[in-house]
């Protein structure tokens, strides 16, 4: 009995060694993965931007992420090359920026044509132009939501295929409005797509590019050029 007892007893305690050690260890990784709130990595410093590209921006000048700022440049060229000759360059962009820089809500993009300033994209105006724009920021920006009253979110990232409930929803509705396949839904847009001759798998990366860039030229009449 003794020495069950003994052995018994010696068992519990390397058992119990062994679960401190772990608790140790898993503690001592855990303050290593994660440090104390003031050795956290500083937030990057937002950037005072008052265009974007070479549209000036309505209102006083924004705080983006420089890199947000960069992928709306790059956004707004791509939309400029591929409007309508007659249009000059975006001459005024207007729209909001969150607190944290990496979020744009976009209301009019305004062009200069017959030397009248006018809005070639409005967000409260459905029409192709709209969706147009719309298709441009989908091509730039891994998240794109239409706001009540038709204004343009968009969420800094790379772009490409997610298949979240906003791509679905516009890629259907360019199909309809834009290739005029009345009977696309979200279960078979991409058959429909391919029936009108629209090759490239639009879910891949390289196809999603494609597509949209595609919208964008249907939605503004530039396809033909």
């Amino acid at each position: 009995m003794n020495d069950s007892h003994t052995s018994l007893s010696r068992r519990r305690i390397l058992i119990g060694a062994a679960a401190a050690s772990a608790v140790t260890v898993g503690a001592a990784g855990a303050a290593h993965a994660a440090p104390p709130a003031d050795k956290a990595a500083p937030a990057r410093p937002l950037v005072v931007r008052d265009r974007i590209a070479t549209a000036r921006l309505d209102g006083a000048p924004a705080r983006f992420q420089a890199d947000f700022h960069e992928r709306l440049d790059a956004w707004l060229a791509f939309w400029s090359a591929n409007s309508p000759h007659a249009w000059s360059p975006p001459v005024q962009v207007s729209g909001r920026v969150d607190a944290g820089g990496a979020a744009f809500t976009l209301h009019a993009i305004r062009v200069t044509r017959d030397d009248e300033t006018r809005d070639a994209f409005a967000a409260g105006r459905s029409d192709a132009a709209h969706l147009a724009t719309l298709a441009s920021l989908h091509h730039h920006f891994p998240s794109v939501r239409v706001e009540a009253g038709g204004a343009l979110r968009v969420i800094d990232g790379p772009a490409g295929w997610t298949g979240s409930a906003e791509q679905v929803a516009f890629a259907v509705t360019a199909c309809r409005e834009l290739w005029g396949l009345r009977d696309a839904d979200a279960a078979d847009w991409r058959e429909h797509l391919g029936r009108a001759g629209h090759t490239a798998d639009p879910t891949s990366r390289s196809g999603w590019a494609a597509f949209t860039r595609a919208g964008l030229r249907r939605g503004l009449r530039t396809d033909t050029y």
